[in-house]
Protein backbone atom coordinates (compact mmCIF):
# COMPACT_ATOMS: atom_id res chain seq x y z
CA UNK A 1 0.00 0.00 0.00
CA UNK A 2 1.31 3.18 -0.98
CA UNK A 3 0.68 6.36 1.23
CA UNK A 4 -0.21 9.82 0.10
CA UNK A 5 2.57 11.72 2.91
CA UNK A 6 1.76 15.61 4.02
CA UNK A 7 5.17 17.84 3.19
CA UNK A 8 4.39 21.04 4.11
CA UNK A 9 5.15 22.57 6.95
CA UNK A 10 1.95 24.36 7.81
CA UNK A 11 -1.54 23.67 7.72
CA UNK A 12 -2.10 26.58 4.99
CA UNK A 13 0.77 24.93 2.79
CA UNK A 14 -0.49 21.32 2.93
CA UNK A 15 -4.21 22.29 2.29
CA UNK A 16 -3.14 23.93 -1.16
CA UNK A 17 -1.06 20.84 -1.78
CA UNK A 18 -3.95 18.78 -1.42
CA UNK A 19 -6.10 20.95 -2.89
CA UNK A 20 -4.15 21.09 -5.92
CA UNK A 21 -2.88 17.38 -5.90
CA UNK A 22 -6.31 16.01 -5.53
CA UNK A 23 -4.77 12.94 -3.45
CA UNK A 24 -6.06 11.11 -0.59
CA UNK A 25 -4.61 10.09 2.99
CA UNK A 26 -4.49 6.51 3.49
CA UNK A 27 -3.76 3.53 1.46
CA UNK A 28 -4.44 3.04 -2.43
CA UNK A 29 -6.21 -0.21 -3.12
CA UNK A 30 -4.70 -2.94 -4.95
CA UNK A 31 -5.99 -6.22 -5.29
CA UNK A 32 -4.37 -9.34 -3.93
CA UNK A 33 -1.83 -11.37 -6.58
CA UNK A 34 -3.69 -14.61 -8.07
CA UNK A 35 -2.99 -17.82 -6.51
CA UNK A 36 0.00 -19.62 -8.01
CA UNK A 37 -0.58 -22.59 -8.46
CA UNK A 38 -0.51 -24.89 -11.80
CA UNK A 39 -3.30 -27.53 -10.75
CA UNK A 40 -5.90 -28.09 -8.16
CA UNK A 41 -4.97 -31.54 -7.29
CA UNK A 42 -1.86 -33.07 -5.37
CA UNK A 43 -1.18 -35.28 -8.26
CA UNK A 44 -2.19 -34.42 -12.18
CA UNK A 45 -6.16 -35.31 -12.74
CA UNK A 46 -6.32 -37.50 -16.11
CA UNK A 47 -7.94 -35.33 -18.92
CA UNK A 48 -10.21 -37.85 -19.74
CA UNK A 49 -12.45 -39.88 -16.60
CA UNK A 50 -12.78 -43.71 -16.40
CA UNK A 51 -16.07 -44.97 -19.15
CA UNK A 52 -19.02 -45.57 -16.70
CA UNK A 53 -22.37 -46.26 -17.96
CA UNK A 54 -21.46 -45.52 -21.72
CA UNK A 55 -20.05 -42.45 -20.86
CA UNK A 56 -16.85 -40.84 -19.83
CA UNK A 57 -16.38 -37.75 -19.18
CA UNK A 58 -14.04 -34.62 -20.78
CA UNK A 59 -12.12 -32.17 -18.23
CA UNK A 60 -11.30 -29.47 -20.84
CA UNK A 61 -9.51 -25.84 -20.23
CA UNK A 62 -11.25 -24.55 -23.54
CA UNK A 63 -14.78 -25.76 -22.52
CA UNK A 64 -17.05 -22.37 -21.92
CA UNK A 65 -18.80 -22.42 -18.42
CA UNK A 66 -22.74 -21.25 -19.44
CA UNK A 67 -24.27 -18.88 -17.63
CA UNK A 68 -27.25 -21.09 -17.23
CA UNK A 69 -25.26 -24.08 -17.33
CA UNK A 70 -27.94 -26.16 -15.68
CA UNK A 71 -29.27 -27.17 -19.65
CA UNK A 72 -26.71 -29.24 -19.89
CA UNK A 73 -28.52 -31.73 -18.03
CA UNK A 74 -30.99 -31.10 -21.02
CA UNK A 75 -34.05 -31.84 -18.92
CA UNK A 76 -36.59 -29.05 -19.34
CA UNK A 77 -38.40 -30.31 -16.18
CA UNK A 78 -35.32 -29.07 -14.07
CA UNK A 79 -34.91 -25.95 -16.38
CA UNK A 80 -38.58 -25.17 -15.29
CA UNK A 81 -37.39 -25.63 -11.79
CA UNK A 82 -34.13 -23.95 -11.65
CA UNK A 83 -36.15 -20.59 -13.54
CA UNK A 84 -38.75 -20.79 -10.90
CA UNK A 85 -36.49 -20.67 -8.29
CA UNK A 86 -34.37 -17.42 -9.51
CA UNK A 87 -37.69 -15.53 -10.39
CA UNK A 88 -39.38 -16.69 -6.82
CA UNK A 89 -37.21 -17.77 -3.85
CA UNK A 90 -37.24 -15.28 -1.26
CA UNK A 91 -33.47 -15.31 -0.60
CA UNK A 92 -32.61 -14.28 -3.71
CA UNK A 93 -35.39 -11.13 -3.32
CA UNK A 94 -33.62 -10.51 -0.12
CA UNK A 95 -30.03 -10.48 -1.42
CA UNK A 96 -31.19 -8.47 -4.40
CA UNK A 97 -33.13 -5.84 -1.83
CA UNK A 98 -29.34 -5.47 -0.20
CA UNK A 99 -27.58 -4.61 -3.08
CA UNK A 100 -29.85 -1.67 -4.35
CA UNK A 101 -29.42 -0.55 -0.78
CA UNK A 102 -25.79 -0.24 -1.11
CA UNK A 103 -26.32 1.03 -4.25
CA UNK A 104 -28.77 3.80 -3.15
CA UNK A 105 -26.15 4.10 0.63
CA UNK A 106 -23.65 5.07 -2.61
CA UNK A 107 -25.76 7.62 -4.26
CA UNK A 108 -26.12 9.17 -0.50
CA UNK A 109 -22.83 9.36 -0.06
CA UNK A 110 -21.81 10.79 -3.50
CA UNK A 111 -24.09 13.62 -3.22
CA UNK A 112 -21.75 15.07 -0.85
CA UNK A 113 -19.31 15.74 -3.04
CA UNK A 114 -21.24 18.46 -4.29
CA UNK A 115 -22.67 21.97 -2.31
CA UNK A 116 -25.26 21.85 -0.83
CA UNK A 117 -28.21 23.94 -0.98
CA UNK A 118 -31.21 24.47 1.29
CA UNK A 119 -34.07 26.78 1.32
CA UNK A 120 -35.46 28.14 4.56
CA UNK A 121 -38.34 30.71 4.92
CA UNK A 122 -40.04 31.40 8.35
CA UNK A 123 -42.98 33.55 9.78
CA UNK A 124 -43.07 34.57 13.58
CA UNK A 125 -45.03 37.46 15.58
CA UNK A 126 -43.26 38.56 18.37
CA UNK A 127 -43.99 40.86 20.99
CA UNK A 128 -41.44 42.67 22.66
CA UNK A 129 -40.99 45.05 25.91
CA UNK A 130 -37.95 47.19 27.04
CA UNK A 131 -39.27 46.44 30.71
CA UNK A 132 -36.21 44.23 31.11
CA UNK A 133 -33.85 47.39 30.51
CA UNK A 134 -35.35 50.14 32.60
CA UNK A 135 -37.69 51.60 29.80
CA UNK A 136 -41.73 52.49 30.33
CA UNK A 137 -42.92 52.21 26.50
CA UNK A 138 -45.70 50.02 26.03
CA UNK A 139 -44.80 46.53 24.20
CA UNK A 140 -44.58 46.29 20.98
CA UNK A 141 -46.15 43.26 19.21
CA UNK A 142 -44.53 42.87 15.16
CA UNK A 143 -44.32 40.14 12.75
CA UNK A 144 -41.03 39.08 11.17
CA UNK A 145 -40.54 37.36 7.59
CA UNK A 146 -37.27 35.13 7.11
CA UNK A 147 -36.45 33.51 3.55
CA UNK A 148 -33.09 32.88 2.81
CA UNK A 149 -30.90 30.00 0.72
CA UNK A 150 -28.07 28.26 2.97
CA UNK A 151 -25.19 26.74 0.70
CA UNK A 152 -22.16 24.87 2.40
CA UNK A 153 -19.84 23.14 0.45
CA UNK A 154 -17.05 20.76 2.72
CA UNK A 155 -13.62 21.27 1.31
CA UNK A 156 -12.41 17.76 0.79
CA UNK A 157 -8.59 18.61 1.21
CA UNK A 158 -7.40 15.43 2.79
CA UNK A 159 -9.20 13.12 0.76
CA UNK A 160 -11.69 11.73 3.87
CA UNK A 161 -14.91 12.11 1.76
CA UNK A 162 -13.10 10.07 -1.10
CA UNK A 163 -12.04 7.29 0.56
CA UNK A 164 -15.75 7.20 2.08
CA UNK A 165 -17.27 7.10 -0.72
CA UNK A 166 -14.76 4.22 -2.06
CA UNK A 167 -15.29 2.05 0.70
CA UNK A 168 -18.99 2.55 -0.07
CA UNK A 169 -18.37 1.38 -3.38
CA UNK A 170 -16.71 -1.53 -2.59
CA UNK A 171 -19.68 -2.15 -0.48
CA UNK A 172 -21.69 -2.32 -3.78
CA UNK A 173 -19.58 -4.96 -5.05
CA UNK A 174 -19.57 -6.81 -1.95
CA UNK A 175 -23.44 -7.04 -1.89
CA UNK A 176 -23.25 -7.25 -6.19
CA UNK A 177 -21.13 -10.85 -5.76
CA UNK A 178 -23.13 -11.60 -2.61
CA UNK A 179 -26.14 -11.89 -4.95
CA UNK A 180 -24.27 -13.42 -7.82
CA UNK A 181 -22.95 -16.34 -5.03
CA UNK A 182 -26.91 -16.35 -4.19
CA UNK A 183 -27.85 -17.18 -7.25
CA UNK A 184 -25.65 -19.58 -7.75
CA UNK A 185 -26.18 -21.44 -4.58
CA UNK A 186 -29.73 -21.90 -5.20
CA UNK A 187 -29.50 -22.73 -9.19
CA UNK A 188 -26.74 -25.74 -7.62
CA UNK A 189 -28.85 -26.39 -4.47
CA UNK A 190 -31.83 -27.12 -7.16
CA UNK A 191 -30.25 -29.03 -9.33
CA UNK A 192 -28.91 -31.22 -6.06
CA UNK A 193 -32.22 -31.72 -4.38
CA UNK A 194 -33.80 -32.60 -8.11
CA UNK A 195 -31.01 -35.38 -9.00
CA UNK A 196 -31.42 -36.75 -5.61
CA UNK A 197 -35.41 -36.35 -6.06
CA UNK A 198 -34.66 -38.43 -9.28
CA UNK A 199 -32.29 -40.98 -7.32
CA UNK A 200 -35.24 -41.71 -4.97
CA UNK A 201 -37.54 -42.11 -7.27
CA UNK A 202 -35.56 -44.53 -8.83
CA UNK A 203 -34.50 -46.46 -5.64
CA UNK A 204 -38.23 -46.43 -4.53
CA UNK A 205 -39.10 -48.14 -8.05
CA UNK A 206 -36.44 -50.73 -7.84
CA UNK A 207 -37.33 -51.78 -4.19
CA UNK A 208 -40.99 -52.08 -5.36
CA UNK A 209 -40.11 -54.37 -7.72
CA UNK A 210 -37.82 -56.42 -5.58
CA UNK A 211 -40.66 -56.18 -3.07
CA UNK A 212 -42.82 -57.87 -5.79
CA UNK A 213 -40.65 -60.28 -6.81
CA UNK A 214 -40.33 -61.54 -2.69
CA UNK A 215 -44.01 -61.59 -2.25
CA UNK A 216 -44.44 -63.86 -5.73
CA UNK A 217 -41.29 -66.24 -3.56
CA UNK A 218 -43.28 -66.01 -0.41
CA UNK A 219 -46.29 -67.28 -2.43
CA UNK A 220 -44.34 -70.25 -3.95
CA UNK A 221 -42.59 -71.47 -1.03
CA UNK A 222 -46.04 -71.00 0.76
CA UNK A 223 -47.65 -73.32 -2.03
CA UNK A 224 -44.44 -75.59 -1.33
CA UNK A 225 -44.97 -75.65 2.64
CA UNK A 226 -48.76 -77.14 1.49
CA UNK A 227 -47.41 -79.86 -0.66
CA UNK A 228 -44.65 -80.90 2.25
CA UNK A 229 -41.61 -79.81 -0.15
CA UNK A 230 -39.82 -77.37 2.28
CA UNK A 231 -40.07 -76.81 6.12
CA UNK A 232 -41.87 -73.90 7.73
CA UNK A 233 -38.45 -72.45 8.93
CA UNK A 234 -38.22 -71.65 4.81
CA UNK A 235 -41.27 -69.63 4.84
CA UNK A 236 -40.19 -67.93 7.84
CA UNK A 237 -36.87 -67.07 6.22
CA UNK A 238 -37.92 -66.03 2.77
CA UNK A 239 -41.34 -64.07 4.71
CA UNK A 240 -38.53 -62.36 6.53
CA UNK A 241 -36.88 -61.31 4.45
CA UNK A 242 -39.95 -59.65 2.47
CA UNK A 243 -40.93 -57.82 5.82
CA UNK A 244 -37.17 -56.17 5.51
CA UNK A 245 -37.72 -55.13 2.10
CA UNK A 246 -41.24 -53.56 3.14
CA UNK A 247 -39.57 -51.93 6.16
CA UNK A 248 -36.93 -50.09 3.87
CA UNK A 249 -39.48 -48.47 1.72
CA UNK A 250 -40.72 -46.03 4.13
CA UNK A 251 -37.91 -44.19 4.66
CA UNK A 252 -37.22 -43.74 0.82
CA UNK A 253 -40.44 -42.24 0.18
CA UNK A 254 -40.16 -39.97 3.59
CA UNK A 255 -36.86 -39.04 2.20
CA UNK A 256 -38.38 -37.97 -0.98
CA UNK A 257 -41.35 -35.74 0.28
CA UNK A 258 -38.64 -34.00 2.21
CA UNK A 259 -36.47 -33.16 -0.70
CA UNK A 260 -39.88 -31.87 -2.48
CA UNK A 261 -40.87 -29.80 0.18
CA UNK A 262 -37.55 -27.97 -0.06
CA UNK A 263 -37.72 -27.61 -3.78
CA UNK A 264 -40.52 -26.18 -2.91
CA UNK A 265 -39.75 -23.75 -0.58
CA UNK A 266 -36.53 -23.11 -3.04
CA UNK A 267 -39.16 -21.99 -5.96
CA UNK A 268 -40.68 -19.89 -3.20
CA UNK A 269 -44.21 -21.38 -2.71
CA UNK A 270 -45.59 -23.89 -0.15
CA UNK A 271 -45.74 -27.93 -1.00
CA UNK A 272 -49.14 -27.66 -1.96
CA UNK A 273 -48.88 -24.57 -4.15
CA UNK A 274 -45.67 -25.40 -5.83
CA UNK A 275 -46.85 -27.92 -8.14
CA UNK A 276 -43.60 -29.03 -8.98
CA UNK A 277 -42.68 -31.87 -11.61
CA UNK A 278 -41.34 -35.07 -11.06
CA UNK A 279 -38.01 -35.89 -12.37
CA UNK A 280 -36.79 -39.07 -13.68
CA UNK A 281 -32.79 -40.34 -13.78
CA UNK A 282 -33.24 -41.54 -17.30
CA UNK A 283 -34.94 -38.14 -18.06
CA UNK A 284 -31.15 -36.50 -17.22
CA UNK A 285 -27.95 -36.34 -19.37
CA UNK A 286 -24.65 -36.50 -17.63
CA UNK A 287 -22.20 -33.71 -19.38
CA UNK A 288 -19.99 -35.11 -21.29
CA UNK A 289 -17.56 -32.36 -21.82
CA UNK A 290 -16.80 -30.45 -18.30
CA UNK A 291 -15.03 -27.35 -17.95
CA UNK A 292 -11.82 -26.53 -15.66
CA UNK A 293 -10.79 -23.16 -15.86
CA UNK A 294 -6.93 -22.03 -14.88
CA UNK A 295 -6.17 -21.71 -11.30
CA UNK A 296 -5.52 -18.08 -12.19
CA UNK A 297 -8.94 -17.75 -13.47
CA UNK A 298 -10.67 -18.94 -10.19
CA UNK A 299 -10.28 -15.71 -8.73
CA UNK A 300 -12.05 -13.56 -11.32
CA UNK A 301 -14.83 -16.24 -11.41
CA UNK A 302 -16.18 -17.40 -7.72
CA UNK A 303 -18.61 -14.58 -6.10
CA UNK A 304 -16.93 -15.89 -3.06
CA UNK A 305 -13.48 -15.15 -3.64
CA UNK A 306 -14.99 -11.67 -5.37
CA UNK A 307 -17.12 -10.40 -2.30
CA UNK A 308 -13.81 -10.98 -0.27
CA UNK A 309 -11.98 -8.90 -2.24
CA UNK A 310 -14.45 -6.37 -1.74
CA UNK A 311 -14.23 -6.42 1.65
CA UNK A 312 -10.64 -6.04 1.83
CA UNK A 313 -10.86 -3.03 -0.58
CA UNK A 314 -13.41 -1.52 1.90
CA UNK A 315 -11.54 -2.48 5.20
CA UNK A 316 -8.55 -0.22 2.78
CA UNK A 317 -10.56 2.84 2.23
CA UNK A 318 -11.59 3.12 5.96
CA UNK A 319 -7.84 3.12 6.96
CA UNK A 320 -7.81 6.13 4.63
CA UNK A 321 -11.01 7.49 6.19
CA UNK A 322 -9.58 6.87 10.05
CA UNK A 323 -6.57 8.40 8.62
CA UNK A 324 -8.34 11.83 7.44
CA UNK A 325 -9.55 12.38 10.72
CA UNK A 326 -6.56 13.20 11.94
CA UNK A 327 -6.34 16.14 9.88
CA UNK A 328 -7.87 19.55 9.45
CA UNK A 329 -11.26 19.79 8.11
CA UNK A 330 -12.43 22.87 6.51
CA UNK A 331 -16.23 23.84 5.39
CA UNK A 332 -18.15 27.05 3.79
CA UNK A 333 -20.73 28.18 4.13
CA UNK A 334 -23.10 31.24 2.50
CA UNK A 335 -26.39 32.36 3.50
CA UNK A 336 -28.33 34.65 1.21
CA UNK A 337 -32.06 35.65 1.82
CA UNK A 338 -34.68 38.98 2.90
CA UNK A 339 -35.75 39.53 5.91
CA UNK A 340 -38.80 41.98 6.86
CA UNK A 341 -41.68 42.84 9.39
CA UNK A 342 -44.19 42.98 6.31
CA UNK A 343 -44.52 39.51 4.04
CA UNK A 344 -45.43 42.15 0.65
CA UNK A 345 -41.91 44.09 1.16
CA UNK A 346 -40.08 40.80 2.22
CA UNK A 347 -38.55 40.78 -1.49
CA UNK A 348 -37.49 44.21 -1.97
CA UNK A 349 -34.07 45.83 -2.32
CA UNK A 350 -33.46 46.86 1.02
CA UNK A 351 -34.49 43.98 3.06
CA UNK A 352 -31.68 41.55 1.68
CA UNK A 353 -29.14 39.83 3.95
CA UNK A 354 -26.74 37.67 3.74
CA UNK A 355 -23.85 35.75 5.38
CA UNK A 356 -20.53 34.00 4.34
CA UNK A 357 -18.38 32.21 6.67
CA UNK A 358 -15.53 30.06 6.82
CA UNK A 359 -14.62 26.56 9.71
CA UNK A 360 -11.32 24.73 10.61
CA UNK A 361 -11.39 21.89 12.84
CA UNK A 362 -7.99 20.56 13.29
CA UNK A 363 -8.09 18.04 15.84
CA UNK A 364 -5.98 18.62 18.80
CA UNK A 365 -6.55 16.53 22.21
CA UNK A 366 -8.97 13.05 21.77
CA UNK A 367 -7.42 11.16 24.20
CA UNK A 368 -5.53 9.04 21.74
CA UNK A 369 -9.03 7.97 20.42
CA UNK A 370 -8.42 8.96 16.50
CA UNK A 371 -5.05 7.15 16.47
CA UNK A 372 -7.15 4.09 18.54
CA UNK A 373 -9.07 4.11 15.33
CA UNK A 374 -6.61 4.58 12.47
CA UNK A 375 -5.16 1.45 14.21
CA UNK A 376 -8.66 -0.11 14.43
CA UNK A 377 -8.51 0.28 10.86
CA UNK A 378 -5.66 -1.12 9.91
CA UNK A 379 -5.95 -4.57 12.22
CA UNK A 380 -9.36 -4.76 10.22
CA UNK A 381 -7.65 -4.35 6.85
CA UNK A 382 -5.47 -7.35 8.21
CA UNK A 383 -8.03 -9.35 9.20
CA UNK A 384 -9.92 -9.41 5.70
CA UNK A 385 -6.85 -9.94 4.14
CA UNK A 386 -6.50 -13.11 5.72
CA UNK A 387 -9.77 -14.19 5.42
CA UNK A 388 -9.33 -13.41 1.59
CA UNK A 389 -6.44 -16.08 1.86
CA UNK A 390 -8.76 -18.45 3.72
CA UNK A 391 -11.56 -17.86 0.84
CA UNK A 392 -9.02 -18.61 -1.84
CA UNK A 393 -7.75 -21.72 -0.38
CA UNK A 394 -10.76 -23.03 0.64
CA UNK A 395 -11.89 -22.45 -2.77
CA UNK A 396 -8.60 -24.50 -4.53
CA UNK A 397 -9.95 -27.89 -1.88
CA UNK A 398 -13.40 -27.24 -3.02
CA UNK A 399 -12.45 -27.77 -6.53
CA UNK A 400 -9.75 -30.42 -5.73
CA UNK A 401 -12.46 -32.38 -4.03
CA UNK A 402 -14.98 -32.26 -6.96
CA UNK A 403 -12.72 -33.36 -9.08
CA UNK A 404 -11.57 -36.37 -6.87
CA UNK A 405 -15.23 -36.98 -6.26
CA UNK A 406 -15.50 -37.27 -10.29
CA UNK A 407 -13.26 -39.75 -10.91
CA UNK A 408 -13.69 -41.68 -8.00
CA UNK A 409 -17.65 -41.36 -9.34
CA UNK A 410 -16.68 -43.02 -12.51
CA UNK A 411 -14.82 -45.85 -10.74
CA UNK A 412 -17.75 -46.38 -8.25
CA UNK A 413 -20.61 -46.42 -11.27
CA UNK A 414 -18.55 -49.62 -12.61
CA UNK A 415 -17.81 -51.41 -9.63
CA UNK A 416 -21.48 -51.33 -8.92
CA UNK A 417 -22.15 -51.95 -12.12
CA UNK A 418 -20.55 -54.94 -12.28
CA UNK A 419 -21.30 -56.02 -9.01
CA UNK A 420 -25.44 -55.19 -9.80
CA UNK A 421 -24.62 -57.62 -13.58
CA UNK A 422 -22.57 -60.48 -11.24
CA UNK A 423 -25.53 -60.08 -7.91
CA UNK A 424 -28.15 -60.49 -10.97
CA UNK A 425 -26.65 -63.69 -12.48
CA UNK A 426 -26.02 -65.56 -9.23
CA UNK A 427 -29.79 -64.80 -8.18
CA UNK A 428 -30.76 -66.48 -11.03
CA UNK A 429 -28.56 -69.68 -10.59
CA UNK A 430 -29.69 -70.21 -7.13
CA UNK A 431 -33.16 -69.57 -8.04
CA UNK A 432 -33.01 -72.66 -10.17
CA UNK A 433 -30.51 -74.65 -8.15
CA UNK A 434 -33.51 -73.94 -5.29
CA UNK A 435 -36.22 -74.59 -7.88
CA UNK A 436 -34.06 -78.23 -8.32
CA UNK A 437 -33.73 -78.96 -4.80
CA UNK A 438 -29.72 -78.52 -4.95
CA UNK A 439 -29.48 -75.03 -2.89
CA UNK A 440 -31.15 -74.07 0.65
CA UNK A 441 -33.14 -71.22 1.38
CA UNK A 442 -30.25 -69.39 2.92
CA UNK A 443 -28.48 -69.65 -0.17
CA UNK A 444 -31.65 -67.95 -1.86
CA UNK A 445 -31.88 -64.75 0.78
CA UNK A 446 -28.33 -64.09 0.53
CA UNK A 447 -28.54 -63.76 -3.38
CA UNK A 448 -31.78 -61.92 -2.98
CA UNK A 449 -30.36 -59.41 -0.64
CA UNK A 450 -26.89 -58.64 -2.44
CA UNK A 451 -28.63 -58.41 -5.50
CA UNK A 452 -31.46 -55.44 -3.46
CA UNK A 453 -28.19 -53.59 -2.34
CA UNK A 454 -26.72 -53.99 -5.46
CA UNK A 455 -29.50 -52.19 -7.83
CA UNK A 456 -29.94 -49.95 -5.18
CA UNK A 457 -26.15 -49.04 -5.38
CA UNK A 458 -26.04 -48.52 -8.90
CA UNK A 459 -28.76 -45.54 -8.36
CA UNK A 460 -26.80 -43.82 -6.19
CA UNK A 461 -23.33 -44.11 -8.03
CA UNK A 462 -25.40 -42.56 -11.15
CA UNK A 463 -26.94 -40.09 -9.05
CA UNK A 464 -23.94 -38.71 -7.06
CA UNK A 465 -21.98 -38.92 -10.54
CA UNK A 466 -25.03 -36.12 -11.39
CA UNK A 467 -24.20 -34.17 -8.12
CA UNK A 468 -21.13 -33.98 -8.51
CA UNK A 469 -20.90 -32.65 -12.49
CA UNK A 470 -23.17 -29.91 -10.73
CA UNK A 471 -21.13 -29.22 -7.94
CA UNK A 472 -17.89 -28.92 -10.55
CA UNK A 473 -19.63 -25.80 -12.13
CA UNK A 474 -20.34 -24.59 -8.95
CA UNK A 475 -16.72 -24.44 -7.50
CA UNK A 476 -15.53 -22.94 -10.67
CA UNK A 477 -18.36 -19.78 -10.62
CA UNK A 478 -21.17 -20.60 -12.67
CA UNK A 479 -20.42 -18.76 -15.21
CA UNK A 480 -22.13 -15.48 -13.99
CA UNK A 481 -20.08 -13.52 -15.99
CA UNK A 482 -21.33 -14.86 -19.24
CA UNK A 483 -24.10 -12.18 -19.88
CA UNK A 484 -25.57 -14.37 -22.77
CA UNK A 485 -28.20 -16.97 -22.37
CA UNK A 486 -26.88 -20.06 -24.10
CA UNK A 487 -27.49 -22.97 -22.10
CA UNK A 488 -24.92 -25.18 -23.99
CA UNK A 489 -21.16 -25.43 -23.32
CA UNK A 490 -19.43 -23.87 -26.51
CA UNK A 491 -18.24 -27.33 -27.42
CA UNK A 492 -21.12 -29.39 -25.70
Amino acid sequence: MTYCLLRSKTAVAASLLWLLGGCAVGPDFHHPADMKAERYTEKPMPNVMPQADGISQQLSPETRIPREWWKIFHSPALDALVRNALNGSPTLDAARATLIQAREDLASETGYELPQVDLSTTAQRQRFTNAGFGGNAPPNIFNLYNASVKVSYGIDIFGGLRRQIESQKAQVEYENYQYQGASLALSANVVTAAVTEASLRGQIKATKEIIASEEKQVDIVEHQLALGGVAKSDLLLQEGQLAQSRASLPPLEKSLSQVRHQLAVYVGKTPMDAKLPEIELDELRLPENLPLSLPSELARQRPDIRAADALLHEASAQVGVATANLYPQISLSANLGSQSNAFPNLFTGRTGIWSISGNLLQPIFHGGSLNAKKKSAVAAYDKALAQYRVTVLQSFQNVADVLRALESDAATLNARTDAESSSREALDLVRKQFGLGAANYLSLLAAERQYQQNRIGVIEARASRMTDSAALFQALGGGWWNEDKNGEASND
